[in-house]
């Protein structure tokens, strides 16, 4: 076995065959749209044979930390063939990419997941839960006036990812900045269309729906969208609300900061009228991507929390390093750290006896961090202890605004 760069022109029949049998690959209409992906990919894969049998690629990004963007790795594929399995491949490429490109100066890495628990060897920790609701269009408590959209087709995939990075974001957004993501999906969405209006000072795109059709009455379901404004929001619901006289059902992901049940009406009686048909309004909340700090210096010294001050010794584990080989020059980040939280953050390398101590696994202090629960909940549920006092203080500091992603990879 030999595990080496991705190379499109030698490898990319053989990552198309493994697509194929792991079931991301269905027809021949989807090869482009996955072909884009593969070009935009900075990807290592795993030789058995001569052959490609295992694949992992990741593309750059930032993540938001309250005010300030920080540069993020994502991990947008993993893919290991039939003959290939229960060898830790898997694994083992996917901490390969994480150290290279956290060598490269990423602070963050992500990623979606299939499973929860498979990730956590590699020190990521589970985000916030994202809800995404299906309901009836013509029942959107929404009476304003919209404009007609202008049609947005694949081609136009540079003004998507655009308007996608120029979107309203809140604490944990994340932007992917390599614009073969975008490209890759829309092609890749099959029966999608997309619809928006270009509102920007130079006639760019600013808001739209790119929606995934079913048949005449649906279900639709719309995968990516994005809004700079409130105004702009309700003005693509008044668009969805508009194909309620034949499209039965919607889904879409519900955006940081808005509670989308208050623009339904009656989704109580449309949840119980609806139950178990095809048309089912309903609500459903799963975390289904996992974020790890990959240098926990430079992420503390970005970090500025208003709500008073805490210094405490740091132990933090991080398991990555076993799937690591000693030529990576990045080996996770498991040590003893001195840690002050606050208007002005750090952590330095060491110990003060004189300090409380909290231990950690990377995975859990990075959703501390983010704001993915507080530190009372991670202690039952995650690998982080301390004394009360100390948890209880951090409980205090990390009141953030929910970390939402809004951007699937």
């Amino acid at each position: 076995m030999k595990i080496r760069e991705y190379n499109p022109k030698n490898d990319e029949k053989s990552v198309l065959r493994i697509f194929r049998e792991v079931g991301w690959l269905t027809s021949k209409e989807e090869e482009p749209g996955i072909k884009i992906y593969l070009n935009g990919s900075r990807a290592i894969i795993a030789d058995i044979n001569g052959e490609a049998e295992c694949f992992a690629g990741t593309m750059p990004g930032a993540i938001k930390y309250l005010d300030e963007d920080l540069p993020f790795t994502a991990v947008t594929g993993v893919v290991t063939s039939r003959v290939a399995r229960k060898r830790g491949l898997a694994a083992k490429l996917t901490a390969k990419v994480i150290a290279r490109d956290a060598a490269g100066g990423a602070l963050v890495a992500g990623l979606g997941i299939f499973e929860q628990g498979f990730y956590d060897r590699l020190g990521f920790g589970s985000g916030v839960y994202e809800q995404r609701f299906s309901f009836d269009p013509s029942n959107l408590n929404v009476n304003r006036p919209f404009r007609s959209p202008k049609r947005i087709k694949p081609e136009d995939y540079k003004q998507v990812q655009q308007a996608l990075v120029n979107r309203r974001r809140g604490h944990g957004s994340i932007n992917i900045l390599q614009n073969n993501s975008v490209h890759a999906e829309l092609i890749w969405i099959k029966g999608s269309f997309g619809l928006g209006y270009y509102d920007g000072p130079n006639g760019e795109l600013t808001h739209f729906l790119w929606i995934k059709g079913n048949g005449e009455s649906g279900p639709y379901d719309i995968p990516v969208y994005a809004f700079r404004t409130g105004d702009q929001y309700l003005e693509l619901l008044a668009l969805l609300k508009s194909f309620g006289d034949q499209v039965r059902l919607v889904t879409m992901r519900e955006p940081a900061g808005i509670q989308f049940q208050d623009l339904i009406k009656q989704p109580f009686k449309l949840r119980q009228m609806t139950s178990k048909s095809k048309y089912e309004n309903r609500c459903r909340s799963s975390s289904y991507y996992q974020v790890r700090i990959c240098n926990l210096e430079e992420c503390l010294a970005r970090t500025k929390l208003p709500h008073g001050s805490v210094i405490f010794n740091l132990k933090v584990s991080d398991p990555i390093s076993v799937y690591l080989d000693k030529s990576d020059s990045w080996q996770g980040i498991a040590g003893d750290y001195v840690v002050s939280l606050g208007q002005e953050s750090s952590a330095t390398p060491g110990k003060d006896s004189g300090l409380p101590t909290l231990q950690a696994s990377i995975g859990a202090f990075t959703r501390l961090w983010l704001g993915v629960r507080p530190a009372t909940g991670l202690m039952i549920t995650d690998d982080l202890a301390g004394p009360e006092e100390l948890l209880r203080k951090l409980d205090v500091l990390f009141q953030l605004p929910e970390p939402k992603p809004e951007w699937d990879f």
